[in-house]
């Protein structure tokens, strides 16, 4: 019985080991590799690029007043369409005391030589009728009273302007109406009835009453990459695309590239604006984001196949074309590539049109 299981060993023992053997030598064996097969096609090939920015007005005019004051009323409201010269606020007037005394005081001086150039007027008119005096006297006389009546008049106005910014022959143009300058719709109104206002001058650029712009001639604003701004021309095309109105592509053209980039998290960005060409059916807000769809270079009717189909070898490019199909034979052959979209690429010298070539290794999938 003992030699019987002995023999059984010895045999499972052998058994094990040739096994181990035949599996050792199936691994060893090159797996066939089989690869998809392509086709060289006749199409179009483009380069494009995507730049991120915003939709602007080409134009936003800031409103300011002349004078400095409190907003007495506002007129108008963000959103509202003006036209030039309309009113969008009034300013009243905060009198500077000492300026307030010496306008009060020339106007009492003023009254003060007006009245006696007045007695004056009519002693001399009278002497003048009665041939006492010449009338060379007279005309002096005359002369020095419609001088202080102009002063007194000029004095008048000067107070009423320092009290309430108003004077009587410049009251439908006063400088407390604060007027649109052009035509558009109000962006914004920063201020409210009470605020302070500040009139431009040397020294500051003044307190903004409210901001107009133009919404139909609108422009994208973004910026570029330094590796691609060197193929932006003015002029080429482009389409804009905004978040905000789902499945509208709007065609721009290029108008402006900044010729100095800023730095912007370690990459230099260039500046870019173009002109949207908006139908007259879409209203477009200022500020809304927008991406800017770039055709950088085109190739039309050229020989193309997929750019995963190409090897690369230091400065040459090769495919390798379909010798055989079953089973698989390929033969290397070197090209000259050209345009590239990222997934196909141009193919200038090497191949032709319906030329059969090998693609990507064919993976299957291991069965669970």
């Amino acid at each position: 019985m003992k030699k019987v299981f002995r023999i059984a060993g010895f045999a499972l023992l052998g058994l094990l080991v040739l096994s181990t053997f035949v599996f050792l030598w199936q691994k060893s064996r090159p797996k066939a590799v089989a690869y998809h097969i392509e086709a060289a096609t006749v199409g179009d090939i483009e380069k494009r690029t995507v730049a991120t920015g915003k939709v602007d007005p080409r134009d936003e005019i800031l409103i300011k007043p002349q004078l400095s004051g409190i907003v007495a009323e506002v007129f108008k409201e963000a959103g509202e369409s003006v036209q030039a010269g309309d009113i969008i606020a009034r300013i009243q007037v905060v009198p500077d005391m000492v300026n307030l005394s010496s306008a009060e005081s020339r106007v009492e001086r003023a009254k003060l030589a007006a009245d006696q150039s007045r007695i004056n007027h009519e002693r001399d008119r009278k002497l003048y009728e009665s041939e006492v005096i010449s009338r060379e006297e007279f005309e002096r006389v005359e002369l020095q009273y419609n001088n202080d009546q102009e002063e007194l008049r000029a004095a008048t106005d000067n107070l009423s302007l320092i009290r309430t910014g108003i004077t009587q022959s410049s009251a439908q143009t006063s400088n407390t109406l604060v007027r649109s300058t052009v035509t558009g719709t109000i962006l914004d109104v920063p201020v409210k009835a009470g605020n302070s206002v500040i009139q431009t001058n040397n020294f500051n650029d003044g307190t903004t009453i409210a901001s107009v712009a133009n919404l139909s001639d609108m422009l994208f604003v973004g910026k570029i990459d330094e590796t691609e701004v060197g193929q932006l021309t003015v002029g080429m095309p482009m389409e804009i695309t905004i978040g905000a109105i789902q499945g509208l592509v709007i065609p721009a053209t290029l108008e402006y590239v900044s010729p100095k980039g800023v730095e912007e998290s370690g990459a230099i960005l260039f500046e870019m604006k173009a002109a949207l060409q908006l139908p007259d059916s879409v209203f477009i807000r200022a500020g809304y984001s927008a991406n800017a769809d770039i055709i950088l270079n085109r190739r039309e009717n050229v020989v193309t196949i997929p750019e995963s189909s190409v090897e690369f070898s230091g400065d040459s490019t090769f495919v390798y074309l379909v010798k055989n199909e079953e089973p698989q034979e390929f033969e290397r052959q070197p090209v000259t590539i050209g345009l590239s979209d990222g997934i196909r690429i141009e193919v200038a010298r090497g191949i032709k049109a319906n030329d059969k070539i090998r693609g990507t290794e064919i993976i299957e999938e291991k069965k669970r």
